[in-house]
């Protein structure tokens, strides 16, 4: 398994020829934002928030939108470290933690941050996967640097 320093290494060193090859394949602008994904899937919305990581740390303060998660999910599990899953599990907990809190601001609903995601996947679906991939794809990456790219509940299940 790598330490948080190597996965952090290789996601800053994959970034840049993963928004190339986006780019090639959709144009600029989704290149730009699969390159910005990677970076932030793989520094920011790492596998490892599950753990006290380097990941964990850059959140500074606001970590601890992540104790809940942390507690919940074993780490290494599938709902950690499942490819697509794991990605879609941390992007809920933020989405939740965005509607909480929109119902703090003024003038401000959950039902208004759902209307905008919703535009927004609707008007700009290229973009939107390109955001997925990026963020996925440093995913994959991390999975690999691992050792095994699958989830340590089905790496035991085909050993039985």
């Amino acid at each position: 398994m790598a330490s948080g320093h190597h996965h952090d290494r290789a996601t800053v060193g994959w970034s840049l020829p993963l928004g190339l090859a986006v780019a090639s394949l959709l144009g600029p602008a989704a290149g730009g934002i699969a390159f910005a994904g990677f970076l932030f899937g793989g520094l920011w919305l790492s596998p490892d928030l599950d753990t006290r990581s380097n990941a964990l740390h850059r959140w500074g303060p606001l970590g601890g939108i992540w104790w809940p998660y942390r507690r919940l999910i074993p780490h290494r599990s599938i709902w950690s470290h499942g490819p697509l899953l794991g990605t879609a599990v941390r992007l809920l907990v933020l989405l939740g933690w965005t509607l909480l809190i929109s119902n703090l601001i003024p003038n401000t609903s959950p039902n208004d941050v759902l209307s905008a995601l919703q535009w927004a996947i609707r008007n700009h679906p290229q973009q939107g996967a390109a955001l997925l991939l990026g963020l996925e794809a440093s995913v994959w990456l991390h999975l690999i640097q691992d050792g095994d790219p699958l989830p340590a509940e089905w790496t035991r299940r085909r050993r039985r």
